[in-house]
């Protein structure tokens, strides 16, 4: 499975989580690695979707990649967002941007899947190319830009979930963005929209004020600019829940690039309007002199997010702060450089209350999740 991006008292794990990996790595050092990254990643969603249609396939998936089966899983699983989770390790935004297959997803072991990021109006994204491996890291340099076909198009798909007996227990969270053609100033407006279509059919809703690849997007996160996005989303969660009987958590999603106090700043901005909590970490615009790709490569490729195991520091720090800073019931879902069931109970250990990974699942292949399911539930 090849794709491009978008990531104490825990359980204990088995140090090894990597061991079986079946035919994998074979596969992706000498197919993989040779498609270009966006087409492999159309491959993979389109395969999870024709797989999707069959009978049985949830059943089928879990069975071939050993993934727990999380009706029995669930009730010793962590309480998070108000919802029961099967174990704390899910899928962090980027990869099911337009909802396509969140229970196959599911299905292949990850406790949770945040779909999107979907924006307001269908938008095509960045010119390509725009996804690009750095394989000597792990890592992945995508300027993808919010392509999706659009909020009202996600909640059409995700309502058809809903209607499934999976999907009314599925955890299924919906990350939003600003569409790139909404000038700054009308951006409340645009996320609220967004907000009151999908709310429905959300488990939570993350909002995205932290990709590198809207321009102006990042501007968002200084608190004077935030203020009004999170009110007009929170106005929205709250009509749902007085429609639905049910809450809708809301949570902001913020860069590993910003400065110790403006995540200060931001914990404290999130804890006076009363929201869910806090994701963190997005993708990165520095480029670490850690990396051990060619740096003409590096230039070579030019802008975008940088996401894998390089931003596993920064990741922990801001974890860290926002502990720190944030009343205790306030939840942190920590995303960046987890690679293995070890980094998610590091990340427990620290403070988070859930762990999402996504770049790995490239390197290490459709069995991953379920490998960490079974340590984690073990």
């Amino acid at each position: 499975m090849n794709t491009p991006s978008s990531a104490g008292s825990g359980p204990s794990v088995n140090a090894a989580p990597t061991a079986r990996r079946g035919a994998y790595p074979f596969l992706f050092r000498h197919v993989l690695r040779r498609i270009d990254p966006e087409r492999a990643h159309h491959l993979t969603v389109d395969a999870l979707r024709l797989l999707s249609a069959l009978p049985g396939s949830e059943r089928l998936l879990r069975a071939f990649f050993r993934v727990p089966d999380p009706a029995r899983t669930v009730a010793s699983g962590p309480e998070v967002l108000g919802l029961r989770h099967p174990h704390p390790f899910g899928l962090a935004a980027g990869f099911d941007k337009d909802g396509q297959v969140p229970l196959a997803l599911l299905a292949l072991g990850f406790g949770h899947v945040e779909v999107g990021t979907v924006t307001a109006r269908p938008q095509p994204g960045n010119p390509a190319p725009r996804s690009f491996r750095l394989v000597a890291d792990r890592a992945l340099i995508n300027r993808m830009g919010f392509n999706n076909r659009g909020a009202v198009g996600l909640a059409k798909r995700l309502a058809r979930v809903r209607r499934t007996e999976a999907g009314q227990r599925a955890v299924i969270g919906v990350n939003i963005g600003k569409s790139k053609s909404t000038p700054l100033e009308d951006a409340a407006e645009d996320y609220r929209f967004s907000a009151r279509t999908l709310a429905p059919y959300a488990s939570y809703l993350a909002v995205n004020v932290s990709s590198p690849n809207t321009p102006g997007l990042r501007d968002l996160q200084s608190v004077q600019s935030l203020r009004p996005v999170l009110s007009a989303v929170l106005e929205e969660a709250a009509r749902s829940e007085r429609r639905l009987r049910r809450a809708v958590p809301v949570l902001v999603k913020i860069a590993p690039d910003l400065h110790d106090e403006d995540v200060r700043q931001v914990a404290h901005l999130a804890t006076e309007l009363g929201l869910a909590g806090v994701i963190a970490t997005n993708t990165t615009i520095a480029r670490p002199k850690q990396l051990r790709s060619d740096r003409g490569l590096i230039e070579r490729i030019g802008a975008g997010g940088l996401s894998g195991p390089v931003l596993a520091e920064r990741s922990l720090e801001v974890l860290g702060l926002l502990r720190e800073e944030l009343p205790e019931d306030a939840v942190i879902i920590s995303c960046g450089g987890v690679t293995t069931a070890a980094d998610v109970t590091d990340r427990l250990g620290a403070g988070a209350d859930l762990v999402q990974g996504y770049t790995a699942l490239i390197y290490e292949g459709p069995g991953w999740p379920g490998r960490i399911a079974r340590a984690l539930t073990s």
